[in-house]
């Protein structure tokens, strides 16, 4: 790493990496001054370096930063292509910590209170940037990532992908004309300095928070954020909507796709850009390679050289204007010649492209890409020399730049972690120590390993597939004992469900293990190649229900309504964690036909595993096989029946202890299952009961209207029977605690016993009862 700071006419470069021995001066936080807003010296540095470039003085030299001393192009740094040598190589340096600093945060050490950050205090808008010189970019890239650091102390939430962009976000809002120009931000896990950048970093300490500031970009909340993120690989696909359309409005705006943090693994990014290269529209692709889950690295893997690992030097000649517009140029000539000659032409050019770039820009040309990289995405100067030259070019169509970041970044601790701190909750800056619950119930998401644990150990058979969530669906603890028979797909949900169809024809029994939002994405690969096959795949479906802090793009709203109306599909919800063992258990067994039990996020009820049926193997839970389309009646009355489907069951049951204290006779029924659904029991209940209630949480279209189109054909409702079907609302429900969300969805325990006195007639209690 290098400073570099304008001098005159001149360019004065200063290594950053200093021996042992010495040490920085102490840093000193500067108040912003009327100097600090002078014009930028970014386009005389960017064409002094083209210059450079082509009079060739850089072409030996691969994969180095460089000193320019008298005109003299020296190594500075070792190649970025061996990760653990470069990383070595700044623990041995002074990490422009001040003397006697431990570390923490780059640049500020450990910290208990809030950073000093004059120079971002300056910044509300991206404009407010644009006066910066490219050492006041660093300084502010400094402090935003301190402040980062701090703020999401406080909220919990990503903190290692954003950590990986702060350069690259303080680049693009410097370079391109906010909101503009569009930044489509690919998932929100890398949009938190985007935030604090355009008008919201007062707010950053909402963040997940009812009423504040949602983790993912959303348009409702700025202007700035351009296109709505919470799943993965969405971004080139509406960039390239966004590009069609302002050519077509004939505007001249730019259009930025950034991808990475495991986007580019899914398979829509692939297909965006198959059709971006055809159409060739005029558009930036940045693609943030954090050297985790994103191609071409392996998954998780630190030990993997990033491809076409060259240096800055060979990215600054491949972005150069006077090289994109010479090939341009050449191109169409070309055209005017015979067949055989623009073939030869475009051969040799693709495989020139192919030697500048390294292997990894071989597959983006092909797509139709102009690829540029890799460039180091920490490197603030090289960032916006790039940016602004690909900015400026006249050629036309999709551009690719391949950056390559660490995630977390500038703090120790997340850059030391297994995960790099990917999604945290409160923590301790000064120790990186996060506070965790002190609970001792064990989550859904632990017992559902536990008990697929124990039913891999008695049949070899079972095999789990999951789609880059080792940790959010627990198969990294199956993994442990079954790495064999543990497979990441990536984040390709798709492919995950079609994957485990191919493994159900074979034999084997797969638990294809995806969150319930994220399964939406594979449903066409549930009806067409496991469904309608009867293929005795599993889905085991975490995350059901409202999800809290991360809001409407997370929540498992649909899976009810999308699964439960397939023709053959089992479809379970278990009320406690000893039911999802015999959920578990009893899908393993279902062997002639799909089936999918659901659960949600958060711990459990807290029972005697024993007690209620499960058996501990050691690794292992086991549970008991349950009888097909079977629900429970769990206490009984006369007043009014609460059927419940899944974990609500348990808040349909604290609703009934309200009633009884007001004098309601109350039933309560666990129907374990949507379909097929017990249809004696509810002929039972409905038979015995004037009024019923169905509480899910669940949209419209889901358990409600499965037992509604039963009574209504079996004749039920013709005698007056009163039916009310509590369901999440039409519409999203926004992030916040999940007290919060269930009170305004109307599916607390208040609403349910609510509900039940309304039905009753009995309005005045039914109102104080929702009273605090």
């Amino acid at each position: 790493r290098t400073r570099r700071r304008p001098r005159g006419d001149h360019l004065i470069v200063q290594p950053l990496c200093l021996p042992k021995s010495r040490s920085f001066p102490q840093f000193r936080p500067v108040s912003a001054t009327p100097q600090m807003f002078a014009p930028r010296a970014a386009h005389s540095l960017s064409a002094n370096i083209r210059n450079d470039v082509f009079l060739g003085r850089r072409r030996a030299l691969q994969g180095r930063a460089l000193l320019k001393v008298s005109n003299v192009w020296k190594s500075t740094r070792p190649s970025l292509r061996n990760p653990r040598r470069c990383r070595a190589v700044r623990a041995d340096a002074a990490s422009e910590l001040e003397d006697g600093q431990i570390e923490g945060i780059e640049g500020y050490g450990a910290i208990s209170t809030k950073p000093a950050t004059p120079l971002l205090d300056t910044v509300n808008f991206p404009a407010h940037l644009k006066s910066f010189t490219v050492e006041q970019l660093k300084q502010v890239a400094k402090e935003l990532r301190a402040d980062l650091i701090y703020n999401v102390s406080q909220t919990g939430g990503h903190l290692g992908s954003s950590l990986g962009v702060v350069e690259l976000t303080v680049a693009l809002n410097y370079v391109f004309d906010q909101p503009n120009d569009r930044i489509i931000w690919d998932v929100g896990h890398q949009a938190y300095p985007h935030k604090m950048l355009t008008g919201r970093r007062d707010r950053m300490n909402t963040m997940r928070q009812t009423n504040g500031l949602s983790p993912f970009t959303k348009r409702s909340e700025s202007p700035f954020d351009c296109f709505g993120a919470g799943h993965s690989s969405t971004s080139i696909s509406a960039g390239l909507g966004m590009a069609v359309a302002r050519d077509m409005q004939g505007k001249s705006n730019h259009v930025i796709a950034v991808i990475g943090d495991g986007a580019i693994t899914g398979g829509m990014a692939y297909e965006a850009m198959n059709n971006a290269g055809y159409l060739d529209t005029n558009m930036i692709i940045i693609l943030n390679d954090n050297q985790q889950v994103s191609l071409p690295t392996q998954y998780n893997s630190l030990n993997q050289d990033p491809v076409g690992a060259l240096s800055s030097t060979f990215a600054r000649l491949q972005s150069s204007k006077p090289l994109r517009e010479l090939r341009e140029s050449a191109k169409a000539i070309t055209k005017q010649m015979p067949v055989p000659v623009q073939e030869v032409t475009a051969k040799v050019d693709e495989y020139a492209r192919g030697m500048i770039s390294g292997s990894g820009s071989t597959l983006f040309e092909e797509l139709g890409l102009y690829y540029i990289g890799t460039v180091d995405g920490h490197n603030l100067q090289d960032l916006v020399a790039i940016l602004e030259e690909v900015k400026s070019t006249r050629s036309v169509g999709p551009v690719l730049i391949h950056i390559v970041t660490e995630k977390g970044r500038g703090y120790s601790y997340a850059e030391a972690a297994q995960d790099k701190y990917h999604g945290v909750s409160t923590f301790d800056v000064a120790s990186g120590k996060q506070k965790k619950s002190s609970s001792s119930i064990p989550t859904y998401t632990q017992v559902f390993a536990d008990a697929l644990i124990g039913e891999a150990a008695c049949d070899e058979n079972v095999v789990a597939v999951h789609a880059a969530m080792g940790g959010g669906t627990g198969l990294n603890h199956f993994e442990k004992f079954f790495a064999d028979r543990t497979f990441d797909v990536g984040i390709a949900e798709q492919h995950a469900v079609t994957f485990s169809a191919g493994l159900a024809v074979e034999g084997l029994k797969p638990m294809c293990t995806i969150y319930s939002t994220f399964l939406q994405r594979g449903f066409d690969q549930v009806v067409h190649d496991v469904a309608l096959q009867k293929l005795p795949v599993r889905f085991a479906m975490d995350r059901a229900g409202l999800v809290g802090e991360d809001g409407p793009t997370h929540a498992g709203a649909y899976d009810v309504a999308f699964m439960a109306c397939l023709p053959d599909m089992v479809v379970m919800a278990p009320m406690n964690e000893a039911e999802l063992c015999h959920m578990i258990a009893t899908s393993i067994s279902v062997d002639d036909r799909p089936s999918c039990f659901r659960y949600p996020r958060g711990s459990g009820v807290g029972l005697d595993m024993l007690a209620d049926g499960v058996e501990s193997l050691q690794p292992g839970y086991k549970g008991r096989i349950l009888e097909i389309g079977k629900g429970r009646i769990l206490r009984e009355g006369t007043d009014v029946c609460i059927i419940g489907y899944g974990a609500c069951t348990n808040r349909c049951l604290e609703a009934a202890d309200i009633l009884v204290e007001l004098g309601v006779s109350v039933t309560v029924a666990d129907a374990r299952f949507c379909k097929p659904l017990d249809t004696a029991m509810i002929r039972q209940l409905a038979t015995n009961h004037g009024a019923l209630i169905t509480v899910e949480d669940g949209s419209i279209g889901g358990f409600a209207s499965h037992v509604l189109q039963f009574l209504a054909l079996d004749g039920l409702l013709d005698d007056g029977l009163k039916v009310r079907p509590l369901t999440l609302p039409d519409r999203p429900i926004e992030h916040g605690s999940l007290t919060d969300q269930l009170s305004e969805a109307g599916l607390s325990t208040s609403h349910i016993a609510s509900t039940a006195l309304s039905i009753l007639g009995q309005k005045q209690e039914a109102l104080k009862v929702l009273s605090p």
